[in-house]
């Protein structure tokens, strides 16, 4: 069973690195900066906003299946991206 769930893990975590950045319905470009919980998220969504402005910095609410103490205390998980301008991150 142990040996399960650390492949799910792995697996979880190779599809998670899959997404390093996405395309919205207006053409522009966004890239992963941060994937986690807590307040190590919380820390780092105040930094991006900082540095970049809050129209340039998204959240994405994440699956949690398969990251046991995240389904255990029902926290959720989230992306963060930041908005490229003419292909260039803006600050990250």
């Amino acid at each position: 069973m142990i040996r399960e769930q650390q492949n799910s893990i792995r697996q979880r975590m190779a599809e998670e690195e899959t997404i390093r950045e996405k395309v919205d319905e207006n053409g522009d470009r966004w890239t992963k900066v941060y994937f986690g919980g807590g307040a190590h998220f919380r820390n780092w969504l105040s930094q991006f906003i900082e540095l970049n402005g809050e129209e340039n910095v998204k959240v994405e609410e994440a699956d949690s299946t398969g990251f046991q103490c995240y389904e255990e205390s029902g926290e959720k998980m989230y992306r963060i991206l930041v908005k490229e301008e003419n292909g260039i991150k803006i600050k990250e």
